[in-house]
């Protein structure tokens, strides 16, 4: 799993989601508060806990780890007052107090019906810096005005405030049914900068399956 490190100076705070936290010096105080201020209501449509954890370095400069849930990434992404990121719902790990959490919501119906991430999805704005999670390897792809890319649903982690999704559906009957692609891809335009991800949690799920004990209904 990977972990990030951060070294913060005297009476500089970090957050992060409950249970992040892996190691930090013993002049970090933590406080538990409500998750993201404002947002922290917004969060719980996402799955996420009302709660996240605040540490602050007293007296001195000091550490602290954060791991992240699922094998994959981690990416720092500076998030600055003109330049807001929207990100899967998973994706937050840890940021600066200066970074606000709040809810994204798809405008078109079927975006989120087929489009793979869901009708919610996590907006960072403010200023600066904070921590994704990337499930499995991160590719980042810079798409300039009228740009697009098509990506299996799933792929995207995280873009820009500035990029827009759509869908678009697979054409022909036998590629519908035997390409193992689904039905639909999504469509991210720009402009604005992308980041996908090679191994969508749901995936991996998939994935392990045919692995997985048989359940013995005689039991």
């Amino acid at each position: 799993m990977p972990v990030v490190q951060c070294s913060l100076r005297p009476g500089e705070a970090m957050r992060s989601d409950i249970g992040s936290m892996l190691w930090m010096s013993p002049n970090m105080r933590m406080e538990t508060k409500a998750g993201g201020g404002k947002g922290a209501f917004s969060r719980m449509f996402l799955g996420e806990s009302f709660f996240q954890n605040v540490y602050t370095a007293e007296e001195g400069s000091g550490i602290i780890a954060f791991a992240s849930r699922f094998t994959g990434s981690i990416r720092a992404v500076r998030i600055t007052p003109d330049k807001p990121i929207v990100c899967q719902k998973s994706a937050f790990l840890a940021s600066e107090i200066g970074v606000s959490l709040s809810v994204f919501f798809q405008k078109k119906l079927s975006v989120g019906l087929m489009g793979g991430e869901g009708f919610l999805m996590q907006k960072l704005s403010g200023s600066g810096e904070a921590f994704l999670e990337i499930d499995g390897f991160a590719v980042e792809h810079e798409l300039a005005a009228g740009q697009s890319l098509i990506l299996n649903t799933g792929c995207l982690a995280v873009m820009d405030a500035t990029c827009s999704i759509d869908i678009k559906q697979l054409s022909g009957v036998k590629n519908m049914l035997f390409g193992g692609e689904g039905l639909f891809n999504t469509k991210v335009s720009g402009p604005g900068r992308i980041i996908l991800q090679t191994m969508p949690i749901n995936r991996f799920a998939s994935q392990l399956i045919p692995y997985l004990p048989a359940r013995n209904n005689n039991r």
